[in-house]
């Protein structure tokens, strides 16, 4: 039976929230219903009254998903959190297929009624040497892409570009949703009680992601970040991130234009073709960053399929690069004791750890609950560790022992969930399971000669792995072989009596 706020929503909106939610997570269901009713109901007045009129205006027998993905449109920070979801191949195929539309939406505004704005960015247009043309090519959440030409110079043998264009009155309305979201994430914490779900200090997690989301329309913060893209990806032939060029303004982003399509249009490709195309994905946004030997290593925090385009030169490029995180060595050298921990099935190990990761400190039976049900799991499908495998785990630690992590390593999180999804729809027989652990041996392989000249503790590595680590797994094989079958066997006797 649905809740107040769920029937409200679904009266009001005609949205319905529990297709949008994962079964796994169908406790939080009418907890999302209240947030997201909050959200709508502190909006100004105009702007409910134009959601409104549009969700009358929809046929009557649109269905939820397009009533959802219409509703979203209007909304830059539930649009952006859209884009995010929408390969999570849990959700229902048609609500996917719905919030896929919101990755690269076709333009609405039109270029001649930003013509002003851009004339008083640029200056002069007409004494410039660029010549805008007609139509725009897309629209984000945030801004609009335009498409240019220009002359040829000595400095540069780019022949055309694009201008990436904040939307009219774009900062006040993102303004207005990240004050909601200042105010909703309070309630969130208050309503966790009510609903008997665990508290995992929403505040805190909302205002980092508030803080993310502001940056969207921070234009020249994304030039920095493409400048540092672009030299984390030099020795990369593979990748391309666009370069800029000499127009750039607060309000105005100028780049190279990108030909190509979406990565997840590419079904037309032979497998193997495809197969080749999720693996550079993987390797790309995950792999590298990931096994990079630096102290901090760049991540693309917003990687949905609307920004991974397959080049006409066969190159994935990477777009918009308004939001960025990094992950630190010290995360990176936890998650492979982890690993470590798994593979020896050594549950001390494990929790260590997490803690150690972890900015809060845990509840220490709680934990080790996590760590032994995770486990069990491993004993149960007898299988190694994979990504997924480790990532369920970080989510029932916070869920089950109240851990919290850094904003980095959140934001992480989220971006391997999306390029998920994206690797699942460019090619199914693919997966991250898969995919990583060959990129770490392929990091293996290129770091092995160098290793016969290191300390022994010395983890400056790209796989953050010590010879002692190393050494110590060696041993524990025996000892590890001997209680995963004891278990399996233990398993099966009871089974068969």
């Amino acid at each position: 039976m649905a809740t107040t706020g769920e029937a409200v929503l679904h009266d009001t909106f005609g949205i319905d929230i529990s297709p949008l939610v994962p079964k796994r997570y169908a406790a939080y269901r009418p907890l999302i219903a209240e947030a997201l009713l909050f959200f709508v109901q502190h909006l100004p007045p105009h702007r409910l009254a134009n959601i409104l009129v549009e969700q009358h205006a929809l046929p009557h027998d649109a269905t939820m998903s397009e009533r959802l993905a219409a509703f979203l449109r209007h909304c830059p920070t539930l649009h952006k959190l859209g884009q995010v979801v929408a390969r999570d191949r849990r959700l229902a195929p048609e609500l996917r297929q719905h919030l896929q539309a919101l990755e690269s939406m076709e333009p609405k505004t039109a270029v001649a009624a930003m013509a002003e704005d851009i004339r008083r960015e640029l200056k002069d247009l007409s004494e410039s040497d660029i010549r805008l043309e007609p139509d725009a090519l897309a629209e984000a959440s945030v801004a609009v892409v335009v498409p240019f030409s220009r002359s040829r110079t000595n400095n540069s043998d780019l022949s055309e570009g694009v201008l990436k264009i904040l939307k009219p009155g774009i900062e006040e309305c993102l303004g207005e949703e990240l004050e909601v979201w200042t105010a909703l994430s309070t309630f969130i914490d208050e309503r966790c009680e009510y609903h008997r779900v665990p508290t995992l200090r929403y505040a805190e997690t909302l205002e980092t992601i508030r803080e993310l989301l502001g940056n969207e329309i921070r234009l020249d913060l994304e030039q920095q970040h493409l400048a540092e893209a672009s030299r984390f990806y030099a020795n990369a032939t593979d990748v391309k991130v666009p370069e800029l060029l000499p127009y750039c303004t607060p309000r105005i982003t100028a780049m190279e234009r990108i030909r190509g399509h979406k990565v997840t249009e590419c079904r037309y490709l032979p497998q193997d073709s495809r197969h080749k195309l999720a693996s550079l994905v993987v390797e790309a946004l995950i792999a590298r960053p990931v096994w990079m030997p630096t102290d901090a290593s760049l991540f693309h925090a917003d990687p949905h399929a609307g920004n991974l385009f397959f080049t006409d030169d066969e190159r994935l490029a990477i777009l918009d690069w308004s939001l960025v995180g990094h992950l630190g060595k010290q995360e990176r050298i936890h998650t492979m004791q982890i690993v470590l921990g798994a593979l020896t099935f050594d549950a001390k190990r494990i929790a260590q750890a997490i803690s150690a990761m972890a900015r809060s400190t845990p509840h220490e039976q709680a934990l080790r609950q996590v760590v032994d049900k995770a486990l069990g799991r491993l004993y149960r499908e007898q299988r190694v560790p994979g990504f997924r495998w480790l990532l369920n785990l970080l989510d029932d630690a916070m869920l089950g022992a109240g851990l919290r992590f850094g904003e980095d390593l959140l934001l992480f999180r989220k971006s391997v969930l999306t390029i998920e999804g994206v690797v699942a729809d460019v090619s199914e027989r693919d997966s991250l399971d898969w995919a990583l652990p060959i990129a770490a041996i392929r990091q293996f392989s290129r770091e092995l000669s160098s290793r016969a000249f290191a300390l022994p503790t010395s983890r400056q590595f790209g796989t953050h792995l010590s010879n002692l680590d190393l050494l110590s797994l060696y041993w524990k094989v025996p000892s590890t072989a001997t209680r995963f079958w004891k278990h399996v066997w233990g398993n099966w006797l009871r089974l068969s009596h």
